[in-house]
């Protein structure tokens, strides 16, 4: 305890005193001394690797894994309890057989299980969410870098989702749909897969007369919560992790051939207002040409995006803008190689949604891009170009940017990052340059992360301006015990990336959060873990005088997770904020200027999400400014089958001010329905009572063939402000794309 004490006094002598630097110190000491105590690392043993053979005839892709070719193939077999009982032998018996022929990657998996009926898969459509079912999930790194990859992955019922994976695991990208395909069985036994994977999905070394690729393999067995790994398979690990993978070996003479896949779509429908009833369509496509196994160009031209989901709505009661994530897959699946380093969403470089949206959040057209990715030896490298069209508030603009990646030793990195928004009189740049040093292996099997980066910004009619320049810089401990990420950055009011999202203004911050999850020693114990949290700072100084614009301090003084799947937290914690002018939270409400202290408790109850019926729901309640809050949000989901799912969630904020009171609602509801893999589809309504707006969004999905689509769109806008559901804008879209090889 005299530990939590040191911590909770640190914490508030820094928020008086500290400089960023300091606190990284101080926090890496803090760091050093609990890694070192707790010292050791597991012994995994010397079994990884995995032996590919040759497939002379293909195997039939059906689940059954009754081909002659599984019959014969080496397979894996020891698998080892990460969750719950840690390094011991999986409760139900796993194995998994690899093969190969001149266009495919084949796996088979078996996965036993002793209580079939009590399996669970209850997703059926693609990018299922698959941390709720039983599940299946292998990565593979072709490049054998121990850094990048990507993620498969199946469940009972052969949905699939899949992944890419940066910088081992530090960043993902989910959005990505790779060219792959699975089938699954369901017996007494168990339930069986079978994957099949494109050799141009994979980006691997070129002129080698034998692969060594990165592999591993992980199985879920929801209904026991049991998590079993075939490498790395310690708490302090992820599966994301591609140094810890273990070696598939037996890929000889792959083909390296250049491929042209050409996506070309057809988009048609219309668009009804109340004086005004139009026909839409348009045609464009992709072309994404495989230069050789680890370079790709894509090239994109009238880019639409008619098929991306609806914006999860928010309501605002800060002073500053949202974030809202990029959700177009073009944008998404090269995000990593563009990233300037700089993390967390204060300030946001290289933010994509600037591309096909104006100031007005007016939709722009893209006429046209390029794109180039790629990776040699250990350097990595991105360029991309976008044009938009010229709109009645925006001139035709283009973005380029280009990145340069060097991969350092196992697992650290330098990169350096340029974004340019171009038009006919002017150019604005943004450039930067960051570093991490990472490891895995600290005190043996310890993760330790160091890192920073530093960027300036540069107009043509502002000349250069030395204070234009923002830096960050970050020291994180993500392990399962103990767990520290403290930071520091700057943004002076110069700084201005064009082509980023800043949610503040010349400000400096240092945050720190510190966790300390202790696991019961009785294996008969209902919890699995602890989770406290004594220290969660987040200080924002003004830049020109470091007076307090804004300051969160809490501490989490009691958070468990339950074997059963269920989780508690409960925190209190002090609020400031120091308004240098009056602060409009609402219409006729507004909060004058001064310096504001308050002090705020929250609670958060979550169930098991993979029953049938499970709740999320969060309660704050405390002062407010100078008033009082009460604020909930409370998620409700439901799965009536694999085929039908539903989705509650209602958001509730009553706040009073001396200056007037404030009630706000939000209420979303969100339907998924699965006929089968290929045929699935979402309705989501959406309701805000600061908006008076309802939102409806209709997909339906339709996978021809793998890397073929079918959309059906319908949009409707409502407006409330009268009481009464007052239509104002639908559209109806149907898009079809369509994939051709070369």
């Amino acid at each position: 305890m005299k530990f939590f004490f040191f911590l909770a006094w640190l914490g508030s002598r820094l928020a008086e005193h500290w400089r960023g630097v300091g606190l990284l110190l101080v926090l890496g000491m803090v760091v050093t001394i609990r890694a070192f105590a707790q010292g050791g690392a597991l012994v995994q043993g010397d079994a990884n690797e995995c032996l590919a053979i040759p497939a002379l005839v293909a195997p039939v892709l059906d689940g059954r894994l009754d081909d002659p070719l599984w019959q014969t193939a080496p397979r894996i077999t020891r698998f080892t309890q990460r969750e719950l009982q840690l390094g011991m032998p999986s409760t139900e018996r796993t194995e998994v057989a690899v093969a190969y022929d001149e266009q495919y990657l084949y796996l088979a998996v078996w996965c036993y299980d002793q209580n079939s009926k009590s399996l669970i898969a209850r997703e059926l459509r693609r990018d299922f969410d698959y941390t709720i079912d039983d599940n299946f999930i292998v990565v593979v790194d072709p490049y054998r870098d121990r850094r990048n990859g990507i993620m498969l992955v199946t469940n009972p019922v052969g949905a699939r989702a899949d992944l890419q994976i940066f910088n081992n695991g530090a960043s993902t990208n989910a959005f990505w749909n790779g060219v792959w395909d699975v089938r699954t069985r369901m017996t007494d036994e168990g339930w069986f897969a079978e994957f099949v994977i494109p050799f141009y999905t994979f980006k691997y070394r070129v002129g080698v007369e034998e692969q060594e690729w990165g592999i591993n393999f992980e199985r879920n067995i929801r209904h026991k919560r049991e998590q079993v790994r075939w490498q790395g398979w310690a708490r302090d690990h992820r599966i994301e992790q591609m140094n810890l993978a273990g070696s598939l070996r037996g890929l000889q003479q792959l083909s390296q051939n250049q491929m042209v896949e050409i996506k070309p779509y057809g988009l048609g429908g219309g668009e009804f207002k109340a004086d005004q009833r139009r026909a839409v369509g348009n045609w464009g496509g992709d072309v994404n040409y495989l230069l050789n196994p680890t370079y790709r160009l894509n090239l994109t031209i009238n880019t639409d995006f008619a098929q991306v989901e609806s914006d999860q709505q928010q309501i605002n009661l800060t002073r500053f803008p949202l974030f809202f994530p990029e959700l177009r897959e073009f944008f998404l699946e090269g995000d990593d190689y563009f990233n300037f380093g700089f993390g967390g969403n204060r300030i946001i470089p290289f933010y994509t949604r600037r591309m096909g949206l104006d100031d007005q959040r007016e939709s722009v057209p893209i006429l046209a891009g390029a794109r180039l990715l790629g990776k040699e030896d250990d350097r990595t490298l991105g360029l991309m170009s976008i044009q938009t069209a010229a709109t009645e508030n925006q001139a035709s603009t283009n973005y380029t940017t280009a990145s340069w990646r060097q991969d350092v030793g196992g697992q650290s990195v330098v990169s350096a990052v340029t974004t340019n928004r171009i038009t006919a009189n002017r150019w604005h740049s943004t450039n930067g340059i960051n570093g991490r040093y990472s490891t895995s292996k600290l005190w043996g099997n310890k993760n330790l992360d160091l890192g920073g980066a530093i960027l300036h910004t540069y107009a043509t009619d502002k000349g250069w301006i030395t204070e234009a320049t923002a830096y960050r810089f970050y020291v994180h401990y993500p392990n399962d015990r103990w767990s520290v990420f403290a930071s520091a950055q700057r943004g002076p009011e110069a700084f201005d990336p064009e082509v980023g999202l800043m949610l503040r203004r010349g400000f400096r911050e240092q945050f720190v959060d510190v966790g300390y999850r202790p696991r019961p020693r009785k294996r008969t114990h209902w919890i699995r873990q602890y989770d406290f949290r004594p220290v969660q700072l987040n200080h924002t100084q003004y830049d020109d005088n470091g007076a307090i614009q804004s300051l969160n301090y809490s501490v989490q003084f009691l958070g468990l997770d339950t074997k059963s799947g269920e989780s508690l937290s409960l925190n209190h914690g002090v609020v400031a904020e120091g308004l240098r002018a009056p602060f409009e939270l609402a219409p006729d409400i507004v909060i004058p200027q001064g310096m504001y202290w308050w002090r705020q408790s929250t609670a958060r109850l979550r169930t098991f999400r993979g029953r049938k019926l499970a709740l999320d729901s969060r309660w704050a309640w405390g002062q407010f400014y100078d008033g009082q809050s009460v604020q909930t949000q409370t998620e409700i989901l439901w799965r009536s089958s694999r085929y039908l799912g539903f989705n509650l969630r209602f958001e509730h904020n009553q706040i009073d001010l001396p200056v007037g009171t404030l009630e706000t609602n939000l209420v979303g509801f969100r339907m998924t329905y699965a006929l089968n893999p290929k045929v699935f589809g979402s309705l989501l309504s959406q309701w805000n009572s600061a908006q008076d707006e309802l939102n409806i969004n209709f997909r339906l999905q339709v996978i021809p063939g793998i890397g073929k689509d079918f959309f059906l769109i319908v949009n409707q806008l409502y407006s409330t402000s009268f009481r009464t559901w007052l239509p104002t804008r639908s559209t109806v879209l149907g898009k079809l794309i369509w994939r051709l090889v070369v």
